[in-house]
């Protein structure tokens, strides 16, 4: 399992971070969209993700802002989730803390045109 935290993003930008992702991997959101609350904004949106396969890669995907996410598990599943933000945005790496048994990572997202080249971080 991997946990993803996206930090301060509008719930369309969660929404669209966590389908590529749905697409992929089974979670523990199923089919729910991020809804807002009663705040004006919420502080982070997560969910996890099991992450259990190879997944295959993903045609560029817009976003409206940049969107952190903080991607925490196992180093082989965190990989995983990883290569499909990868190969659906543009990501840049923004730290890593690797442990015994686990990895913490984050990654800035910026959506892609279809067609757009994408680096990876």
């Amino acid at each position: 399992m991997v946990q993803v935290v996206l930090d301060k993003c509008s719930a369309a930008d969660a929404d669209t971070v966590f389908g590529v992702l749905r697409e992929h991997f089974p979670s523990d959101r199923g089919d729910d969209a991020p809804r807002q609350t009663g705040q004006s904004e919420p502080a982070v949106w997560t969910g996890e993700f099991c992450a259990d396969k190879s997944p295959a890669s993903v045609s560029g995907v817009l976003l409206a802002d940049s969107v952190t996410a903080d991607l925490q598990g196992g180093p082989v599943a965190v990989g995983r989730v990883r290569s499909v933000l990868e190969s659906a945005f543009v990501a840049e790496a923004g730290g890593t803390v690797s442990g015994d048994q686990e990895v913490q990572l984050q990654l800035r997202l910026t959506g892609a045109e279809h067609g757009e080249p994408r680096e990876k971080a």
